[in-house]
Formats: structure tokens, sequence, C-alpha cells
């Protein structure tokens, strides 16, 4: 089969917004979508102006064209949306750019944060899910659940003093059993190993309740308090997260 022999100048409909470019720009990188696409080995419809038609929303394909011409990336506003249509139309060098660009090179270091606790998103989903159903049942714009984050294991306790301090270290085995406890919470996150801290994890939490269109507020209300042993009480805190609705 004969390809198909596209002009010089290429007219396109980008879901309804019009773009003209030269055919080699489409073709720059080989592996890309838009290289196979104007290959000539595949059909690509027109309208009725005789334009290459995609149905795809053209918003940001000025973005992608101005890159394959020129190499130019988008202002920071703009990175997320480009890199979407970067993977649609699989332009890898561009994926590559924007990644190093922010806010996507800071989300990587918050993905490797979050990545130290694989139960992230499963408890984040147990936040909405709790919260989603207590607002139902009381008919209430918001509802209140209680979330305890604490980065390290070992309780600690005010009635410790210096003398007392090595009983941390001088545990039994069956005593250690004695640490282990759930916290009177509806959701607990922790312990990990990173230089992140608390008010981390809790920015994690607002800012990915908040992608999710709630409105998300908390406040720390105290910690756990529970007797464990001998001098030792639990002081993980303990956070109310208040979820509105609408």
């Amino acid at each position: 089969v004969v390809p198909f022999q596209f002009p010089e100048v290429v007219p396109l409909n980008i879901g309804g917004a019009h773009f003209t470019t030269r055919l080699s720009t489409l073709r720059r990188y080989e592996d890309t979508m838009l290289a196979a696409m104007f290959s000539g080995r595949h059909y690509i419809p027109t309208d009725a102006e005789g334009r290459y038609f995609i149905d795809r929303d053209g918003t940001h394909f000025g973005d992608v064209l101005n890159f394959l011409r020129s190499g130019d990336l988008p202002p920071w506003e703009r990175v997320r949306a480009v890199y979407k249509e970067a993977q649609y139309y699989a332009i890898g060098a561009l994926l590559e750019e924007l990644e190093n660009m922010q806010p996507l090179k800071g989300e990587k270091v918050r993905q490797a944060f979050l990545g130290l606790m694989p139960y992230y998103k499963d408890h984040l989903e147990r936040i909405v899910e709790i919260a989603r159903l207590r607002a139902v049942q009381r008919k209430a714009r918001f509802a209140k659940l209680k979330v305890c984050v604490f980065k390290e294991e070992m309780p600690i306790t005010p009635y410790e003093c210096p003398l007392l301090s090595s009983l941390r270290f001088e545990r039994s085995e069956s005593d250690g059993q004695l640490f282990e406890h759930h916290c009177e919470v509806d959701v607990s996150f922790g312990p990990w190993e990173a230089v992140a801290d608390v008010y981390d994890l809790l920015h994690c939490l607002v800012t990915d309740l908040s992608a999710q269109g709630l409105t998300v507020d908390y406040q720390c209300i105290g910690v756990c308090d529970k007797h464990l042993i001998n001098h030792y009480y639990c002081k993980r805190p303990i956070y109310e997260f208040k979820i509105t609705w609408w």
C-alpha cells in the first residue's frame, strides 16, 4: 500500500480548535502518536473545511505544538494539564521535561514520601467514606472524625525522668507487646522513617482530600493518653478532621 502523502503545511482541527503547522513538526519525534498518525499509514478524517480532525480537547494543544516546534515549555500553572496531553500523544521528550518542572517535580518527592506508607490511599478513602456516611446519617453539611498521625512508634510520658528513661531500652518482648495498641480513632497513619514529619503528612492529607473537591479543616485535640505499662502512656497526637460536603 502506497503511504498517503500529507501536504507540507497541515491544517488541524483538535476538538474544534484550529491549528496550522508543518508536517515535519508533527513528525519531529518518531515514537509519538502524532508521528504515527501523520506517517501516511493511517486514515485521518477531515472536517468540512478539509482540516485533519483529532477528537481531543484542543485547549492545550498549542503548548504541545510549541514544544514540537522549538522546545518551548508551558508556564508552571499549565504543567499538569500539558502533561496529560503529552501522555495522550506519547511524547516522551516532553514528559521528561515536564517531570523536572514544578509542580510535578515536587509531586515526585511527595509520592516518594507517601510510598513509605502503602496503606495511605486506602486510609484516605476510608476518611472520605466515614465522613460521607456520618454526614448522610446526620443529614449534616459536615462530618467530624478522629485521625491519629504519629511518626515514631515509641510512646513518651510526662512522668518520665532521666533515671527512668533507660526503661525504654530494657523492655522484654512480652512488655513490648503492650506498647502495640490501637488508639481509639477512626484512622491512623504511622509510623514511618523519613525526614518528613507529622505536619508534612497532614499537609498531604489536606492536599489530596481538597483535590477531591472537599473542604477540609483539622485541629489537634490532644493525645491518646492510653496507659500502656509502668510509667508509659501513649502520646500519639489525635487530630479532629472536619469534612464539609457543601
